[in-house]
This record gives structure tokens, C-alpha cells and sequence, in this order.
């Protein structure tokens, strides 16, 4: 796939860089109050200005300079995560205008349960979408996954539960370091190695099912391991929910505190105060409302059923992992580099070979962990399952979350709230009666947009540096 653009690490004369959060920034001399010479005032005036719309996290000195520069990027096509949040917005009150269960403790308590393998699949796509690559065999890899596991904790005599685990994700992840091998080293497009991956590991998992004997009787396996099983059906307590999202936004805090004042000390920019609580603020806000929800009693008097279901912390565990690593190591610094431009990267030194094999590897390692996820919700696993239906959820979530087709460019954290988006859509046609072919509309829908915005976000990046 072609790969143009993104927001890696560039290094040009004349220009600082500084990263904000998963991007790094090359900033204008005049942005850092360095005065530049024979530049008159006006000009100046002006490279300041959009020096902060570039950064408006790191570069604005308040608030009201932080809302106008964001409104500025909104204006030229750069509009993050803003898309996302507002489409979540509508769509979710559509369904809950036209079935009010909807917004059910409930149901928030089975659209977590439903979320999580579609999330974790959608971040699994974006390791490779980085790169400008892809990987459709990403479904069916997580199906084989999780045959593997649930085979191993079924069988006569059980094998212990955390090697089932670690054998089925090593499994996936080696399917997938594979794919990567031969698109990094034979240089064979990822579409054309993953739609040959898609293929014959949709015959492997009817070879498998073949050769599990009575305990895939019929093409399923059913999961009788409890820690599997209470990934999703069990949940935290109420009071260990409390808990869970004050350590959430504990740490939040100390590591944006750290973070700044690491800036600070490297004489960085940093973003104003104000900005930094209001970011806490959102998100204690969020964590707040959703714990008190969730809290309620959804079973009866007699069986209560209250808490955080565990594959909420589970999936933000994964997601500041996942944060870290593309946003704070070098890893991730050159899989942003590669992703916008392969050949600068490769002349700055960068072993693309073997960047493009462990992001594949650890699309696999993603793709298992949403097999176990999506077996834990059903309670088994088949040979029915959907692996070229899941590859487009997976795609559909990292693009609608601002993730870039053409690589360099999207968040780990807007493939969650792509991924929601999606499980959302998911959820409510269910509700609704639709059935299969109102998911298939509404998803391709959402997506359609989402690709409409990345092109305009990418049209309008072009113009501003033409």
C-alpha cells in the first residue's frame, strides 16, 4: 500500500522537534521564541499561529488559545479524535431514542461484554496500518488462537490454564511473524500474503476441528474454564470498581505531572496547567458515570449482579501498554517514521525488515487475544466462525478512529474508540430487530465516513504545506 505521509519523527534544518504524546512535531524557530531573521512581524505572527494549530496540546499557552487553535485544526481537515466522539454521540442517542433499553445498566453491562474482542481486533489492525500494510487474515488468526486454547483447557486432562493461554498466543503470534517475514523479506504485498493467510487458516480451522476427536464434536468446543469464561461474564465488585478507576486517574496524573515536568526540564513546551485538568477532569467524569451504572443491580433480589465487568480493565491495561509502546519507544517512534515515509526511514538507519516483522507479530499477538475474548463471551469456540466478516471490524475500527489507511498516521486510543463505535452499531441493531443486514449498513456507513474524513484530513494537510 502506498505510504505518502505521516506524523513520525522528521528531522529538517532550520526546525526543533518535540513530541506530543504519539507524534512527534516539527516546530517553526519562531514557535519556540526564537526570533528569526529579516521575518516581518506579520509573518512571524502568522508561523506562530500555526505552529500552535499543529501542537495546540504542547504550544498554547492557555486555555482559550488551546480551543482556538484546536478549532482551527478542525477547520483544516485535522480533526482527531472529534469525529469519533461525535458520531458515538449520535448514534448511540439514535438508539436509545428508538429502543430506551439501550442506555440499560444491563445492556452497558453486555455492550462492554461485546466490545472487547471487537476493540482488541482493531488494535490489532493498527500495528500494520502504521506501516501502510494490512492484515486480512487477522479474523481467522484469532479463531485458530483460540481453538488452540480452549482445545488445551478442554481435553480429558486439562492442561493449566495460563500455558493454554501462552501456547494460543504464541500460536497466532507466529502465524502472523510469518506474514510479516515474507512481506518484509520477499517483499510481496501484505494484501496479497494476509487474503493467502485469510484462506488457509479458514482450512486449518476445519483441519483442526477434524482432529480435536469428541471434544469438538459437531465443529464447537465448549469452555468450561471458569478464568476464561470470567473475563467477560464476571465482574469487579462495586467497591473494587471504585477502586480500579482511582488508581486510573491516580496515575493519569502523576504521569502527565511527570511527563511535563520532564518537558520542563529539557526546556520543552509544555501544555498549560488548565488543559491537563481538563483532561482529568473528562476522564474521572467518564469513569464516574460508568462505575455508578454499572453498579446497579442488573440480576434480582435474590442474585445481585453489580460491578465493572473485568474485560474493561483489561482492555484499558492493554491500551496503556499499547500507548506506551508506539508513543514512548523507539519501536514506535520508527514504525511512525516507516509508516510516512519507508525510504527516509531506511536511509536514517531504520531495519525496516525487522520493524515490519515484529508490528505483524504483534498484530498476532492481538489477534489471539481477541480469539480468547470472543470465546469468553460465547462460552466456546467454533469453525463457524466469521474470520473475513471480524477483518472488516478490525479495519472498520482503526480507520473510524482516525487511524490512516495509507500508514504514518492514528492513535492506539482511536482504534478503542473506533472499536466502541463499531461494538455500539453492533449492540444496537440487535436491539432493534435489524439483523445481519442492518449491521452490515450501518457499520459500512460509519466507515465510508471515516474514510471520506481521513482523505479530507489528508487533502487539507497537503494544502496547508503546499
Amino acid at each position: 500500500m502506498a505510504t505518502e505521509r505521516g506524523e513520525g519523527p522528521q528531522d529538517q534544518g532550520g526546525q526543533a522537534e518535540q513530541t506530543t504524546g504519539q507524534e512527534s512535531v516539527v516546530v517553526p524557530e519562531t514557535a519556540q521564541g526564537v526570533a528569526v531573521a529579516n521575518l516581518p512581524a506579520a509573518e512571524a505572527q502568522a508561523a506562530d499561529a500555526k505552529a500552535v494549530t499543529s501542537a495546540p496540546d504542547v504550544l498554547a499557552n492557555s486555555l482559550d488559545e488551546y480551543a482556538r487553535a484546536w478549532l482551527r485544526r478542525v477547520g483544516s481537515g485535522e480533526s482527531g479524535a472529534l469525529p469519533v466522539v461525535v458520531g458515538l454521540i449520535i448514534i448511540s442517542l439514535y438508539f436509545w431514542l428508538r429502543a430506551p433499553a439501550f442506555l440499560s445498566a444491563g445492556n452497558i453491562a453486555n455492550l462492554m461484554g461485546q466490545a472487547g474482542w471487537i476493540i482488541t481486533i482493531a488494535m490489532a489492525q493498527v500495528f500494520v496500518l502504521l506501516l501502510g500494510e494490512i492484515d486480512l487474515s487477522v479474523g481467522y488468526n484469532a479463531a485458530v488462537g483460540a481453538t488452540v486454547t480452549i482445545w488445551m483447557v478442554s481435553v480429558h486432562h486439562p492442561f493449566p490454564t495460563w500455558l493454554a493461554i501462552a501456547v494460543g498466543l504464541a500460536v497466532s503470534t507466529a502465524i502472523a511473524a510469518i506474514e510479516g517475514a515474507i512481506v518484509a523479506f520477499l517483499k510481496v504485498p501484505s494484501f496479497v500474503v494476509t487474503l493467502a493467510g485469510l484462506l488457509t487458516l479458514s482450512g486449518v480451522l476445519l483441519w483442526l476441528y477434524e482432529k480435536t476427536g469428541s471434544v469438538g464434536l459437531g465443529g464447537v468446543i465448549q469452555n468450561h474454564n471458569g478464568f476464561i469464561n470470567g473475563i467477560v461474564s464476571e465482574n469487579l465488585s462495586p467497591a473494587l470498581s471504585w477502586v480500579v478507576l482511582i488508581v486510573v486517574v491516580v496515575a493519569s496524573a502523576l504521569y502527565m505531572i511527570v511527563r511535563d515536568q520532564r518537558r520542563r526540564a529539557n526546556h520543552l513546551s509544555v501544555a498549560p496547567l488548565s488543559i491537563t485538568v481538563l483532561k482529568l477532569l473528562v476522564m474521572a467524569a467518564v469513569g464516574v458515570i460508568l462505575v455508578v451504572v454499572l453498579s446497579i443491580n442488573r440480576g434480582t433480589l435474590f442474585q445481585q449482579l453489580r460491578g465493572v465487568p473485568w474485560v474493561v480493565p483489561v482492555v484499558l491495561l492493554l491500551l496503556a501498554l499499547t500507548s506506551v509502546l508506539l508513543g514512548r519507544t523507539k519501536f514506535g517512534r520508527y514504525v511512525y517514521a516507516i509508516g510516512g515515509n519507508a525510504e527516509a526511514a531506511r536511509r536514517a538507519g531504520i531495519n525496516l525488515k525487522r520493524i515490519r516483522v515484529t508490528a505483524f507479530a504483534l498484530a498476532g499477538t492481538f489477534a489471539g487475544i481477541t480469539g480468547i475474548l470472543y470465546a469468553s463471551l460465547l462460552g466456546s469456540i467454533s469453525n463457524n466462525v466469521n474470520g473475513g466478516q471480524y477483518v472488516l471490524y478490525s479495519v472498520a475500527g482503526a480507520v473510524i478512529g482516525g487511524v490512516s489507511l495509507f500508514g504514518g498516521r492514528g492513535r492506539m486510543m482511536g482504534a478503542v474508540l473506533g472499536g466502541f463505535v463499531v461494538a455500539v452499531i453492533y449492540n444496537g441493531v440487535i436491539l432493534l430487530g435489524l439483523g445481519a443486514a442492518g449491521q452490515y449498513i450501518w457499520t459500512g456507513g460509519v466507515l465510508l465516513a471515516a474514510v471520506l474524513l481521513d482523505a479530507l484530513a489528508r487533502r487539507g494537510s497537503n494544502g496547508a504545506t503546499n
